[in-house]
């Protein structure tokens, strides 16, 4: 297999760990700290490093475990989308099939409104749009209410 830059610095890491151990003349260290940076191939480089005390690439059970990373450091969480938002718009959309469901679309509209001020959630298009199909719908029914009533007086 082909060495990558990493593998050929973990090699060359370990050349100089065995020459300040004094595993390694000066001489010695310099060839191979040559070689190492010209391997092509993990051979090339294991054959380097073999007669020393560690490998190019840490075995996978040698590996340090470190621990997980604290929640401060975390980027936070997106905000949620409002659940009242999203029924409110559900409701305003399903007002013209089914006309009684303007008024639950303009309480959940208000009401997510005042949660998403409140808590900082997403879904405030949601919400106001469901508001806007809401008051829409309960103007055109009071205008065909009134529309009736002047017709018949």
């Amino acid at each position: 297999m082909r060495a990558a830059h990493t593998d050929r610095e973990r090699a060359i890491d370990v050349l100089k760990a065995g020459f300040t151990e004094g595993r390694l003349g000066q001489d010695e260290y310099e060839q191979r700290l040559a070689r190492a940076s010209h391997a092509q191939t993990y051979g090339e480089l294991n054959m380097l490093i073999a007669d020393l005390p560690q490998g190019p690439v840490p075995m996978p059970s040698q590996q340090p475990v470190y621990p997980a990373v604290p929640r401060t450091f975390l980027p936070p969480p997106p905000p949620s989308t409002n659940g009242s938002a999203i029924g409110a718009l559900v409701c305003g959309v399903l007002t013209p099939m089914y006309g009684l469901t303007a008024i639950p679309a303009v309480i959940l509209g208000h009401k997510a409104r005042a949660e998403i001020r409140r808590t900082g959630e997403q879904g405030a298009g949601l919400a106001m749009a469901g508001l806007v199909l809401g008051w829409v719908a309960i103007g055109v029914f009071l205008a065909i209410v009134f529309g009736v009533i002047l017709a018949t007086a």
